[in-house]
């Protein structure tokens, strides 16, 4: 995720932050000295804030433990202002599966709040809560809130939060149908995000929940991109990246100029070329973006070898086309070569776009059927 900085690797999972975290620190920093808080004050608010987003890690853990169980692997966590995105591999496609990893994570909550009330008990009054008996157990019951507090927000059954990743489990294990279940529960989230806004809107509030605008945006965005995934995958599924490859290209040569590769740039679509050395197998790929700024730092005589992307991923035709879909995404390239494992020569160029006419292509195939 851009503008997002590592700070641990556990596990095998890289911990990553957002820049926009800072905001928040500052933010509460702010509002603490802001109504008469004193140094001190303002540092203990900075180190509760910090608490609890060590909780919304864990939380992320608790799906990361859950994934792995089931051979999912997750490259690694963002920790945003408005909590915690855990990017597995992929999801698990079997129902249950699904239920235990979505589940996974308010399990931790639970847990922490229930050590914490072990520990420090519970506030048996409102005027418990109110006086100053310790800032230690003051801390641990506002920590405790604060993990109950996320259980139930993320229980709410608005995909893809937790809720809705629950509730399109059942709803795939009642009706066998996954992409029926998904796209039933995308609906409900992006109701739910809608219905969150205008009660914002008009119920007066609007000014003192910023951050749950931030959240009702970010699940109606999300439950629709998800939504549309899960259908492409249906509809490109049994197919090889073969069947999706783009199979007519130009290459060029590592000795070859940025002024031929402009020249081929202009002829045609094609905006990423295949770099090849002199055994004709493929050493490099030119992007239009790193061509553009090539030659505008060093001219059209310029060579490609010194502005290709040296040893990309490479994909073989007789890869699912769902698996060769997800390499791409994940290699946040916009075009990566296939190449056939025998004789080591390119047989194709595989993009997004070509995937998205694949299934353009069968939509309307099985509207005709119809």
């Amino acid at each position: 995720m851009k503008w997002s900085y590592h700070i641990a690797t556990i596990a095998g999972t890289e911990v990553r932050i957002h820049a926009t975290f800072a905001l928040l620190l500052g933010f509460v920093a702010w509002e603490t000295s802001s109504a008469g808080g004193e140094l001190s004050h303002v540092l203990q608010a900075l180190l509760l804030v910090c608490a609890m987003f060590l909780c919304v890690l864990l939380h992320e853990f608790g799906h990361v433990t859950a994934a792995c169980w089931y051979g999912i692997r997750t490259p690694d966590i963002t920790l945003l202002p408005i909590g915690g995105v855990a990017r597995l591999e992929r999801m698990p496609r079997k129902p249950s599966e699904e239920l235990v990893v979505a589940l996974c994570g308010p399990l931790v909550n639970v847990i922490i709040a229930g050590v914490l009330a072990l520990i420090f008990g519970l506030p048996t009054s409102l005027e418990d809560l109110m006086n100053d008996l310790s800032q230690l157990r003051q801390g641990a019951w506002t920590l405790m809130g604060w993990n109950v507090m996320m259980v139930a927000f993320n229980m709410v059954p608005a995909f893809p939060m937790d809720g809705g990743r629950v509730l399109r489990a059942l709803l795939a294990l009642f009706t066998g149908d996954y992409v029926k279940a998904t796209r039933w529960a995308a609906t409900l989230g992006q109701a739910i995000a809608v219905l969150v806004v205008v009660g914002m809107v008009f119920g007066g509030w609007f000014d003192r929940s910023p951050m749950l605008l931030l959240i009702a945006f970010f699940v109606f965005i999300a439950a629709g991109r998800e939504a549309q995934m899960v259908a492409q995958e249906d509809h490109v599924r049994g197919l090889r990246v073969a069947d999706g490859m783009m199979t007519e290209f130009h290459t060029l040569r590592e000795d070859s100029t940025l002024r031929h590769a402009v020249d081929l740039l202009r002829a045609s679509s094609q905006q990423d070329f295949p770099v090849l050395n002199d055994s004709g197998t493929v050493s490099g790929m030119l992007f239009r973006m790193e061509l553009i700024s090539s030659l505008a730092d060093h001219g059209p005589a310029h060579r490609v070898r010194e502005s290709m992307y040296a040893s990309p991923l490479i994909l073989e035709p007789d890869l699912p086309l769902n698996e060769g879909l997800s390499a791409l995404q994940q290699s946040s390239m916009p075009t990566l070569p296939v190449v056939d494992p025998v004789t080591g020569i390119i047989v194709g160029m595989f993009t997004a776009e070509n995937v998205h006419e694949v299934v353009l292509i069968r939509s309307a195939l099985r509207r005709q059927m119809i």
